[in-house]
């Protein structure tokens, strides 16, 4: 007990541990925005930007981070640019645009000489490597989510319900839809950098799909699936400090049990 409490105050596994938190607490928040809008096959795109960004950034010796998140935002405005119809999410310009991006990234790892497992190993972060201003980043990132859904949840609401009806209520779709996905690929390029692709599932699907067993409102799916991701992001994240097992494996494994078993006593109840 005691070597574990040693280890709590090591400065990486500190801030890996406050990391885990601003993101269990608030990346389920997008989550609710992924699956209501029906976004997930975008998910896997902007999980694929994350690659072509990190292919570039290791070419060119550059900012990890920042180049992920300016391919994500990129690969966004092309995908609004393209979509006509945003009710029904991106659909097959999605998966172009992933076959595309993974195109241009096994070309630059190719001509700049990138060696294939560094650019792969984005798929498994670790929240032991973050700094300072990953920190920071994902504070203002998680909290510029948070305080959005607060002040427009009833557009919010508006859109998830109907984005015809939302239009003739007199909501700027089109700007809110933007705002959205933009900070859908925020929070990817994020979680990426924090536990790599497990975490897209394990905290940005897994907790809602939870919540939703036992949400009457969205409002309640919005609290109840942000306390599951706090639940499963703290819990995982300390068993696997306790065990020296990956976070990433322990978080995704902690979230995927407890779907099934919420999911099992649901179906009881219903017997």
């Amino acid at each position: 007990m005691t070597d574990f409490l040693f280890l709590l105050t090591l400065p990486p596994v500190a801030k890996g541990l406050a990391a885990m938190a601003i993101a269990g607490l608030c990346f389920p928040a997008a989550g609710v925005m992924v699956l209501r809008l029906d976004l997930i096959p975008m998910r896997y795109m902007l999980m694929h930007g994350v690659i072509l960004g990190g292919a570039i950034a290791l070419a060119f010796s550059l900012p990890l981070l920042p180049i992920t998140i300016l391919i994500n935002v990129l690969l966004v405005f092309a995908m609004l640019k393209m979509a006509g119809d945003t009710s029904k999410g991106f659909g097959v310009s999605s998966a172009a645009a992933m076959v595309f991006t993974m195109a241009i990234a096994s070309l630059v790892m190719q001509v700049f000489d990138v060696p294939a497992k560094d650019t792969l190993q984005l798929l498994w972060g670790s929240p032991f490597a973050l700094n300072k201003i990953d920190l920071l980043l994902l504070f203002c990132t998680a909290l510029t989510l948070i305080l959005y859904i607060c002040i427009k949840f009833k557009t919010i609401s508006a859109m998830f319900f109907d984005q015809e009806i939302a239009q003739s209520l007199g909501i700027h779709v089109k700007f809110h839809y933007t705002v959205m996905v933009m900070l859908i690929s925020l929070v990817i390029a994020l979680a990426m950098k924090l536990l790599g692709a497990l975490l897209i599932d394990a905290l940005l699907v897994l907790p809602v799909l939870i919540a939703a067993i036992r949400s009457q409102s969205l409002k309640q799916l919005y609290v109840l699936s942000c306390l599951t991701g706090l639940f499963v992001s703290i819990i995982g994240f300390l068993a696997a400090v306790a065990t020296d097992l990956p976070p990433s494996g322990s978080i995704a494994l902690l979230s995927a049990l407890l779907f099934l078993i919420v999911s099992k006593t649901k179906t009881r109840k219903h017997l």
